[in-house]
Formats: structure tokens, sequence, C-alpha cells
């Protein structure tokens, strides 16, 4: 039997050493640095049987307020916004959706867009006061983001103040997210006042970019102990308030982005999603990518569909 020479062992333990080396590298940059995007559909399937009748002739008045979500900041087209999206189908619409938007039910329907790409909740009671008309003969929707930006700016690179409180312990954020509560609260009383023919509201909740871990490294901010603590309290704010109105409806934003994120590739976690296990966000992080806006898009549709008046005999003949 012949014995490995010294030489011979050192060479087997770097080449060892090498193999494992490598089999690390590669397994950080696959499930640690790596956001593939994927392409086609992304999110849930919507019921399209819904959309192949006429829901009212009523006047319907579809607005947008809030902050980039809204806008569609992210999307590769203004056609691809949720907003734009839910509305009206885009040329390059999937077979399984084409004909499922709110112009194919509501065909009385107009539209505006009053969100503002950087905006923080703030100014969207700003806007909802200032800019928002009063529609008085027309029945409104209201498709709404806030909040999001409340968290998130100034990304830590000043010190946390309300509406820009990254980075802020929980104890220092309370009064700010107690403001947000009696904010959120005038915003929907401002909104459901601009329509007398009545309205409903769908507001998002927030997601989180680091898929429910709170290790913003993992998006490139600095750490933020409190981040999801206060993260959590926000959302809270937003099903609370929500809550107090019959015609106020929350869409689950954040649960549907789960697994869309930082840790989209680790599927050992309990929010993979193996359908689809791809990143939902823009380069800037706090934004949706195309196929985030149409995760978005379907989400919305699907709230509306499960609590609109306007829908309420096409539900009844399908059950």
């Amino acid at each position: 039997m012949t014995h490995a020479t010294p030489s011979q062992r050192r060479l087997w333990v770097l080449i060892a050493i090498a193999i494992v080396t490598t089999v690390a590298v590669i397994g950080y940059i696959q499930f640690y640095l790596a956001r593939p995007i994927g392409d086609g559909p992304a999110g849930p399937a919507v019921n399209a049987t819904v959309f192949e009748h006429p829901w009212t002739d009523r006047k319907i008045r579809v607005i947008g307020i809030g902050d980039s979500v809204t806008a569609g900041l992210g999307a590769k087209s203004p056609s691809h916004s949720f907003f734009n999206r839910l509305l009206k189908n885009p040329r390059d619409e999937f077979d399984e959706l084409r004909g499922v938007c709110l112009t194919a039910v509501l065909p009385n329907l107009e539209s505006e867009n009053f969100a503002i790409s950087g905006s923080e909740s703030s100014m969207h009671l700003e806007v909802a006061v200032d800019q928002v008309p009063t529609y008085d003969d027309a029945f409104g929707i209201v498709l709404m983001t806030s909040g999001g930006n409340d968290l998130i700016h100034s990304y830590g690179r000043s010190d946390p103040r309300e509406c820009a409180m990254y980075g802020a312990s929980l104890e220092q954020a309370r009064p700010w997210i107690a403001s947000f509560r009696v904010r959120l609260r005038e915003i929907f009383d401002e909104l459901s006042g601009k329509f007398p023919a009545g309205c409903e509201i769908y507001i998002g909740d927030i997601y989180d970019p680091t898929d429910g871990i709170g290790d913003a490294p993992s998006i490139f901010l600095p750490d933020w102990p409190d981040g999801l603590a206060i993260h959590a309290e926000y959302n809270a704010v937003i099903r609370e308030v929500a809550s107090q109105d019959a015609h106020v409806f929350v869409v689950p934003l954040h649960e549907t982005f789960l697994g869309h994120g930082s840790h989209c590739r680790q599927f050992w976690r309990s929010t993979y999603d193996a359908d689809d296990p791809h990143y939902w966000f823009y380069t800037n992080i706090e934004d949706p990518n195309d196929r985030g806006y149409d995760a978005i898009r379907r989400v919305f549709l699907n709230t509306i569909i499960a609590n609109t008046s306007l829908a309420t005999e096409v539900r009844s003949e399908q059950r």
C-alpha cells in the first residue's frame, strides 16, 4: 500500500480548502446576494369571471393618493403601474387577465391620480384637503398607499424625526406613531367628504423588503434595531383606523410581498415562495419593480372584488 507523501497531503488539503471555499462563495452569492427578478405574472390569481359583465352604470370616479407606489415609480412604463393597470389592461397584458380591469365592469369610469413620489403621510393629508376636489355626482373608489416613506426616510442619513423616522427607537417613535393614527383618520374623513354620493377607500399596508427579518444591511441601509417593531406599529395603525369605517378596506401588501425581498432565495425561510422565488423590488429598494406592480394590481383587484358594493349582484349570481 502506497502512502501519500507530506507534499501530496498538503496538495489534497489545499484542493479541499479550495473546493469548500468555492462552494461557500457560490452559496453566499446564490442565497444572500442574488436578487433574480424572474419573468411572467406575479402575485395571486384573479377571478376573471367577475369581470365578464358590468357591475353598474353609475358614474364612478377612481382616484389615487399617496406615495411613489401609487404614483408608479419602478414600473417599466406608465401603463404598468398598479393604478393604471388596475384601470385598463396594457397592450402586453397577460392572456389570463385580458379584460380583467375596472373599465371593463364600470363603463362610466373616470380617473385621476394625485399620488406624489417621495411623499410622506403629512403631505397626503395636505393633498386630500387642498388638491382633491369634491365629486358631487360620482361614487368614489380611492386607491391609496401611505406611511412607507414615514418609515424609510431619511435612510439613516439624518436624525430621525416625525415622517422621517429611520433609525428611531420604538420609544422615540411612539408619539409619531400616535400622530400617524390621528393623521390617517383625518385623511379618511377628508376623502370620504369629497364623495357625497359615497365612496370606498382601499389602502395598502406597508410591505417589508427584508422579508420579516429586519436586517437593514441586506437592503444596503444602516442597521435599525427597532425597525421591524415600528413597521409593525404603523401597519397596526393602518388596520385599526381602517376598521373604524365600513367603507375602508386594507389591501394586504405586507403579506403578499413576504418572500420576495432581500431573502427571496433562502429556501429555509418560512416566507420562501417555491413557485416564484424572485425579487419584486425596484433598484431603490422602497418601490416595486414591474413584477411587483403586477402583484399589487392583483391584490388590489382581489380586495375590491371581495368588498365593493358595486359588485354585490355579480358575486351573488356566482354563489
